[in-house]
């Protein structure tokens, strides 16, 4: 079989290649540059330059083909110019996820198609099985990677049937130590490498810095909200499950002024650092931004009442499901396992379909749901779907 290789220049994809390669396949490299401006971007990190070294150094020791793509103005149309476009809202992306769908198994997708790619792989730490349906037709689905610590899943909780056709992901068995070994034993330069950190394919970055590329820094309030507030105080019946989806609606007359900040857009509910504001006994953390009066709320310790919301709510076209077949119809409730980062453990909680979209109810209160983000639910290994959080 043809198979392109998305070779990134680190250890994963490399590792996917040579087991390709040694399963017998025509393996071919495509590494993509997408993006060129270091506005912001952190002395140390991997620049796009060195990736591409490392990923030709691999293809020439695998003795496989190497092609070279630029999809940059792709990249920041349907990704970053989605950044900024949902911080000027306050609200919080998840590039990664972005850069999956619209980029590694779109436009990528694409190139590799051009080179006659039967398949196109990647080094995601996630696993893909294809079955027949009642109907005779085969359906895909989305696993979590065996190694529970490098899961992978979650960064491709959008991707569709048509797109998993296409998808290989040779180290999805694996574990990590395993990897590095095999990588080592075949002497490839990637073996050591550290893995790449920050925004896909920008790398660590100065939030800030980066984002005031096209929002501008603007002065603003930090008021600070007490944990025994009283807009904390839920007074309504405890099944009302659209209303415990409602954030918390915070005003300055609710709280203090204890500092300044230069733009409520910089920020995101449970962040703790670039506040500036010291001598507490506990950490600050955001619990809320106010992006058109420009003030940014914070209340003191990782327990302040301000950082836990119970239900979450994403919006009818906001939901996805990896196979339509799976999806829910109007006044259907489910159980599933849920997260709402990536890395966060699975989280028990109940589905419930409205005609306004799906509303999620965690056994628990989550800690810093934040809309923007991506919600991913699961049953048992199996990625069912996901949606944006809307609040």
């Amino acid at each position: 079989m043809r198979v392109v290789v998305g070779l990134s220049g680190g250890v994963d994809s490399s590792v996917a290649a040579y087991l390709l390669k040694a399963q017998g396949h025509e393996v071919i490299g495509l590494f993509m540059r997408n993006w060129h401006d270091t506005t912001g971007t952190l002395e140390g990190d991997c620049p796009w330059y060195d990736d591409q070294v490392f990923a030709e150094l691999v293809a020439k020791r695998l003795d496989i083909e190497f092609h070279y793509v630029d999809l940059s103005t792709e990249y920041r149309k349907r990704v970053v110019d989605y950044m900024f476009s949902e911080y000027e809202k306050g609200r919080t992306p998840n590039p990664d996820v972005l850069c999956n769908r619209e980029i590694k198994f779109d436009v990528f997708l694409q190139e590799a198609l051009k080179l006659g790619a039967e398949r196109v792989a990647t080094g995601h730490y996630c696993r893909r099985e294809e079955f027949k349906g009642e109907e005779g037709k085969t359906h895909y689905r989305l696993l979590a990677g065996s190694d529970h610590n490098k899961d992978q899943s979650y960064f491709l909780c959008q991707l569709s049937q048509e797109q998993l056709r296409y998808a290989m992901f040779p180290i999805g068995d694996m574990l990590k130590p395993e990897v590095r070994r095999i990588a080592e034993e075949q002497k490839l330069a990637t073996a050591k490498r550290k893995d790449s950190q920050g925004i896909c394919f920008v790398g660590k970055v100065d939030l800030p810095v980066f984002l005031q590329q096209k929002l501008a820094a603007k002065e603003g309030n930090v008021h600070e909200i007490l944990p025994h507030s009283p807009r904390f105080v839920r007074t309504y019946n405890s099944d009302d499950y659209k209303a415990l989806a409602e954030p918390y609606h915070l005003t300055v007359r609710d709280g203090k002024k204890i500092g300044t900040h230069q733009g409520a857009h910089f920020y995101t509910i449970g962040q703790r650092k670039g506040l500036g504001i010291g001598g507490r006994k506990e950490s600050l953390f955001v619990i809320a931004t106010d992006v058109e009066q420009n003030v940014v709320y914070v209340g003191e310790g990782d327990n302040h009442p301000g950082l836990y919301r119970e239900v979450l709510h994403i919006l009818p076209n906001e939901v996805h499901w990896i196979d339509a077949s799976e999806s829910m119809q109007c006044g259907e409730r489910r159980r599933y396992m849920v997260r709402i980062r990536y890395r966060q453990p699975l989280q028990s909680a109940e589905l419930i379909c409205d005609s306004d979209g799906i509303y999620i109810r965690f056994d628990e209160p989550q800690r810093g749901i934040t809309a923007g983000q991506f919600a991913a639910w699961y049953d048992g290994d199996t990625l069912v779907g996901s949606g944006v959080i809307y609040q």
